[in-house]
């Protein structure tokens, strides 16, 4: 028998962003492949009945529900789709040991079974759902699309391959046989450390106080993170971070291979001016490289943006576009 664990959720509206009068919120949980219960947010709009499209939302990488991904949900409901933002699998709400963990496998798996839970609800078209990524979320959301036949239409925005950036670095600065030594020989000193002391050491999360002389992806990210603009207690980036050893499987195991084979719709957003553009021009153009679905790819770049303004900023995330994208594509 499949059982779910019991997670402890928080009742009272605990969001980074203010609650719409527009649509109804509740709590949900479901269990993904490996036996891990998660929790997440349901955002439907008041004024439609029947079976809707549904859209699941997660990140970014670090992030909670509470976050980013509670907002782009309610306003996709505010839209007309049922809104499910979810916390990944050893983060936020969601059950899983030990903590502040991270997967490309498991992680991947919490999309698809979000998936799931859309798919076998009474109030969702199961012929009609998609998903949304945000920062290393958005590389996990195309991870899902290669891998899930059932998801019609994926957006990835400000988007992070986090394998990449695990094993080269930023700007691939570390992308070197000699480099990834160093990082694999430090974290393997630190599991045995960890099994001394009975516990994990935790990464740190965005640097506090900001030092003066930070570079702009780091004060772009303390502005959210670190601020009433962001900052959620359960947000590991808002806190103490990942554990240090928490994405090391990441350095061996590049997601996006099969990319070019996504047959469904995909729509890449990034900032123009975002220290991370790169991930996703270069997600894109491995993704059509050799690809027989293009006519249903497209890579957008808001001019003048950086990377956390596709995190919140409403005047700058172009809702107007998604929403026409989900519902040409669904």
């Amino acid at each position: 028998m499949i059982k779910t664990e019991e997670l402890k959720l928080t009742q009272e509206w605990d969001k980074v962003f203010p609650k719409s009068d527009k649509v109804d919120h509740s709590k949900v949980t479901f269990l993904n492949r490996y036996g891990i219960t998660l929790a997440a947010d349901v955002y439907k709009p008041k004024d439609r009945t029947g079976k809707l499209p549904a859209i699941a939302v997660s990140g970014p990488f670090g992030a909670v529900k509470e976050q980013s991904s509670g907002l782009y949900a309610q306003i996709m409901a505010e839209r007309g789709f049922v809104a499910l933002a979810f916390d990944p699998s050893f983060t936020g709400e969601s059950g899983g040991q030990p903590r502040y963990m991270a997967s490309p496998d498991i992680n991947t798996e919490d999309f698809m079974a979000a998936v799931d839970h859309l798919s076998l609800r009474e109030d969702v078209d199961p012929d009609r759902i998609g998903i949304i990524g945000i920062c290393g979320w958005g590389g996990m959301a195309l991870n899902t699309a290669v891998l899930d036949t059932r998801v019609k239409a994926t957006v990835a925005c400000t988007m992070y391959d986090m394998t990449r950036v695990n094993a080269n670095g930023y700007f691939d600065s570390e992308n070197s046989e000699e480099a990834r030594w160093q990082k694999k020989s430090a974290m393997c000193a630190q599991r045995l450390e960890d099994l001394r002391n009975v516990e994990y050491k935790l990464g740190g999360g965005v640097v506090d106080p900001l030092p003066e002389d930070a570079p702009f992806f780091v004060k772009d990210y303390y502005d959210y993170y670190k601020t009433k603009r962001g900052y959620h207690p359960r947000s590991l980036n808002s806190n103490g971070g990942w554990n240090v050893i928490g994405c090391e499987s990441f350095i061996n195991q590049p997601i996006l291979v099969y990319s070019n084979e996504i047959r469904s719709a995909v729509l890449i957003i990034h900032g123009e001016k975002a220290h991370s553009c790169y991930f996703s021009r270069d997600a894109y153009a491995n993704m059509i490289k050799d690809s027989k679905y293009t006519d249903n790819k497209e890579l957008m770049i808001i001019p003048g943006a950086v990377h956390t303004d596709l995190y919140d900023r409403t005047d700058i995330i172009p809702f107007d576009k998604i929403q026409f994208f989900f519902e040409t594509n669904m």
